[in-house]
């Protein structure tokens, strides 16, 4: 029973480091959070939709949880399931651009 407690409550510590890793990240500024809309508008737009609304088949990025952000930079960066990889065209600043329009940018 001690071990089963021990190895619950390390599982819990882990949770809580991996969560906090995902999201030490979501204070955006203003400039940063405008260049992911433009480049979302640029690229993500036909597919996601106008301001992220109405994507037609795609990922509603609205919904995509705030605490993801490796899943994110893992789904831009080498793409998934119909959506191409796009690590070859953005760089590292530009992803993290839309991370934060895709967390702080227009919402439902």
């Amino acid at each position: 029973m001690m071990k089963r407690l021990v190895f619950i409550g390390w599982l819990l510590a882990f949770a809580h480091v991996a969560v906090a890793q995902d999201t030490e990240s979501l204070n955006f500024s203003p400039e940063q959070i405008k260049k992911g809309s433009e480049i979302f508008a640029q690229n993500c737009e036909p597919c996601h939709g106008p301001r992220m609304t109405n994507p037609q088949g795609a990922f509603d990025l609205r919904t995509f949880p705030v605490n993801q952000h490796s899943r994110f930079v893992n789904s831009v960066t080498g793409g998934k399931n119909n959506m191409p990889p796009w690590g070859d065209l953005f760089e590292p600043a530009d992803i993290e651009a839309l991370w934060s329009y895709v967390v702080a940018g227009e919402k439902k």
